[in-house]
């Protein structure tokens, strides 16, 4: 297959949507030579800030001498997105040659055909084998017990935030969710690293790592972050401190850094120096997650998609924006708890245009601005992204903002508008020269 063949393969299997199990896994992870086994890992579970823990954690073993491969869901911007090597995206070539042996091996799978979270898990593992990676931080999908990211053996798991989310799936009280997601290791599991917990979720988290008898690091107990004057903070853990100047505004933003440095040296059995952890920061993209696009009005990028998620977002919005209150573009998936949502974004808007991402899964918007003017937020429907991101812009202003939020979705459908991009993906992956020096691309023209 070509890279676009390759594409059009992966975007057509949605239609068979999220089946659990790891049958299917296992079988093409067989049929592949299992490509990551032996590779030290990081899995990264939780709720919220997956991505930014798994991309940090990557950085820094990079930074740190180690080839290392990341890979992350959902994308915004294209599928490659999902797949980094020392931070360069994955390159047209080796997302084809990587696919067209994945589809190769699908007919010895067991019950036919595969998942497209699946083909793409599968796409990733192949390729940062192929490509010589040194380590790999692995964000899982959905939970972790049953996710098709559970087929590695990794001896480090990252739980970042758990919260509810995806209840009709993994549960209706964060000790069972946090259950499936710690079920990517196995009972008397020592590599744990708890990122920061609300204090009403602590108990419970601390209750599902007791019965499963897993011990290991704690943020507030054997890792910490404090933070100093202008962009100086200290993170402190059990190899020592570590002071490091870095524009993280947002408290759960440094609590997500402090969770990435205590993962990385866990790999590494030693701790990171300054000059890691700074370079390693420099290099991380991170597209839809509290992502400040400059310009005139501002545009601020983030998912927010259950209401933990907002809350933060809520948290950070004053902080980076200042007095300015933006005006928001939102759109939900069906699936979301929207009253949650918008309890947490509704005193930091001061208006809304409500609209309906490309997803099949997307919510009417009318409903949605209902429940805003019940907040006391005056809300309107525009019909589709772009045109509800004209009218904030608009309604925004010189020297305004706009927030655009809800979903990973509606992001994907407005990053490349608001970046001003046509191929944005294109444009993130770097210089074809330096796409060669990382992926070593003439290994896959072969």
């Amino acid at each position: 297959m070509d890279p676009a063949a390759a594409e059009r393969w992966i975007a057509g299997l949605d239609l068979m949507g999220m089946r659990f199990g790891l049958e299917r896994m296992q079988a093409l992870m067989d049929a592949l030579g299992q490509p990551c086994r032996g590779i030290p890992s990081v899995h990264v579970v939780g709720t919220n800030g997956k991505t930014s823990v798994t991309r940090m954690t990557a950085a820094f073993l990079a930074a740190a001498g180690l080839r290392t491969g990341a890979y992350t869901s959902p994308h915004i911007l294209g599928w490659r997105e999902r797949v980094e090597l020392d931070g360069v995206v994955m390159p047209p070539d080796a997302f084809a040659a990587a696919a067209t042996r994945v589809h190769a091996a699908v007919p010895g799978v067991p019950e036919g055909a595969i998942t497209q979270f699946e083909a793409m898990t599968a796409v990733a593992f192949d390729a940062l084998a192929a490509a010589g990676a040194e380590a790999v931080v692995v964000e899982a999908g959905l939970g972790g017990r049953l996710d098709a990211t559970n087929v590695i053996d990794a001896p480090v798991v990252a739980l970042s935030a758990v919260d509810l989310d995806h209840t009709e799936l993994l549960g209706d009280d964060v000790a069972t969710i946090a259950g499936e997601k710690l079920g990517v290791a196995p009972d008397g599991f020592t590599g744990l690293v708890v990122g920061a917990q609300a204090p009403a979720s602590l108990p419970e988290v601390r209750a599902a790592v007791d019965a499963r008898g897993m011990s290991g690091w704690w943020m507030g107990q054997d890792f910490d972050v404090q933070a100093g004057n202008g962009h100086s903070m200290t993170i402190r853990t059990p190899n020592g401190a570590l002071r490091v100047d870095a524009d993280l505004p947002a408290r759960w933003q440094r609590a997500n850094l402090a969770l990435a440095v205590a993962s990385a040296e866990r790999v590494l059995d030693r701790g990171l120096v300054r000059d890691e952890v700074e370079r390693g920061l420099a290099s991380v993209r991170n597209p839809g997650r509290l992502q400040v696009v400059h310009g005139d009005p501002t545009v601020v990028l983030d998912g927010a998609h259950n209401p933990a998620g907002a809350r933060a977002l809520a948290e950070a919005v004053p902080v980076i924006l200042g007095s300015v209150r933006p005006v928001a573009v939102i759109g939900m998936m069906a699936d979301k708890d929207a009253e949650g949502i918008l309890d947490a974004l509704a005193p930091v808007i001061r208006s809304a245009h409500v609209t309906r991402a490309s997803s099949g899964r997307a919510i009417l918007p009318e409903p949605i601005a209902r429940m805003l003017r019940e907040r006391g937020v005056d809300a309107d429907v525009v019909p589709g992204p772009a045109r509800a991101l004209e009218a904030a812009r608009a309604d925004a202003g010189p020297g305004g903002a706009v927030l655009v939020a809800g979903s990973l979705h509606l992001l994907s459908d407005l990053a490349p508008v608001v970046m001003g991009q046509s191929d944005t993906l294109a444009a993130a992956s770097g210089p074809e020269e330096g796409l060669a020096t990382v992926w070593r691309l003439d290994d896959f023209r072969k």
